[in-house]
């Protein structure tokens, strides 16, 4: 076994050790299951799960209604394995709630729900309805002021958190190593100018960085993960920049020099692998960041947009029912912000104790 193999096997053996990494590993494992899978596990597998159904907006976690399902004006179209997977399934039948139904001879005769203690009495042709044309349809979390499955929303809206997260590290990353190891292995001037871009950049607030990007770029899915991604690569230049200075002079840097390997062969096959420990931990805590930014975009309104599901998005729709009836509402999808948010944290830490970088970020 090479002595690179060996340092990975003992790394991992010290972060099985770790209960609070493998618990945050365990809990990011389950989250991208559920992302991928989002339209297959959802109880409201519709796009973007926006099934809107007024009459139910506001109701309390393991709420029960039945309703009829009465065809729209579209044939019924079978939905692929891959078109669900991505974007879900469409709807074919409106989903009306009602009380009680009465079968007649080629027709049903139902009262539809419209309020506590008011109801409508309507009467649907059988071509009208499905077959089963009855369903009983239980919201474990409850809905949201729409009537949409708040349950439904949280986890499609995993894919949101999970997808600005890794492309803000992808970008971070991708500008913070480029910066940080020209800063570091060439010095003199180009560190001068490199680290008087970055202490400009830091000296921004972060959060008035991305409203900054955010109005240039404007409001939509990409610009926000873009945006996000554009302000969180400082801390990654100035972490690689100082790795880098740290082993710049070391044996087998000199020893690239004496065997002509050039200035970004040393760098991308030498260096970066030496470093990476340290990157790979901010890289979690990034990703943790990334998450909360995103959510208060998305609460402030310059995040993710309707009908989109955005955690922010859901306790900015909500939160107005936290000092009425049903505060769960609004603190379901920060429960899920945090749990999340806390999985990469404690990963994060997991990853220094393993790669023993304790002190060197």
């Amino acid at each position: 076994m090479s002595q690179s193999q060996s340092f990975q096997a003992a790394a991992w053996r010290r972060l099985k050790k770790n209960k609070g990494a493998v618990f945050g590993l365990i809990v990011i494992i389950l989250a991208v299951l559920v992302a991928v899978f989002a339209y297959f596990i959802a109880p409201d597998p519709s796009p973007y799960a926006n099934r809107i159904i007024l009459e139910i907006g506001g109701e309390k976690p393991g709420y029960k209604q039945p309703f009829i399902k009465i065809k729209k004006d579209k044939d019924v179209v079978t939905t692929s394995f891959v078109t669900q997977l991505v974007s879900g399934k469409e709807d074919v039948y409106y989903y009306v709630p009602i009380v009680n139904y009465e079968q007649k001879e080629d027709s049903i005769i139902v009262q539809k729900y419209i309020d506590e203690g008011v109801n409508e009495r309507l009467a649907y042709h059988n071509s009208q309805t499905a077959a089963s044309p009855v369903v009983t349809n239980k919201f474990l979390a409850g809905t949201d002021k729409y009537g949409r499955d708040i349950l439904s929303r949280i986890i499609v809206g995993t894919r949101v958190s999970l997808s600005v997260g890794l492309i803000t590290v992808i970008i971070s990353l991708s500008i913070g190593l480029i910066l940080g190891s020209l800063a570091g292995f060439y010095r003199g001037k180009m560190d001068d100018v490199i680290m008087w871009f970055i202490n400009v950049i830091w000296s921004i607030p972060t959060l008035l960085l991305v409203f900054a990007i955010t109005l240039a770029l404007g409001k939509g899915f990409w610009q926000v993960f873009i945006a996000v991604g554009l302000t969180m690569w400082v801390n990654v230049a100035r972490l690689v920049r100082g790795q880098v200075l740290g082993v710049r002079e070391l044996e087998y840097v000199e020893a690239t020099r004496a065997l002509g390997f050039s200035n970004f062969r040393t760098i991308v096959r030498h260096i970066w692998p030496n470093i990476m420990g340290p990157v790979m931990v901010i890289a979690a805590s990034n990703f943790a960041s990334a998450i909360v930014i995103e959510a208060g975009l998305s609460f402030l309104g310059v995040g993710v947009q309707p009908p989109m599901p955005s955690w922010g998005l859901m306790i900015k729709e909500n939160y107005n029912f936290i000092i009425t009836q049903n505060p769960m509402l609004a603190l379901a999808p920060g429960f899920a912000i945090m749990l999340l948010v806390l999985a990469f944290n404690l990963l994060g830490n997991g990853l220094r104790d393993a790669l023993n970088v304790r002190g060197r970020i």
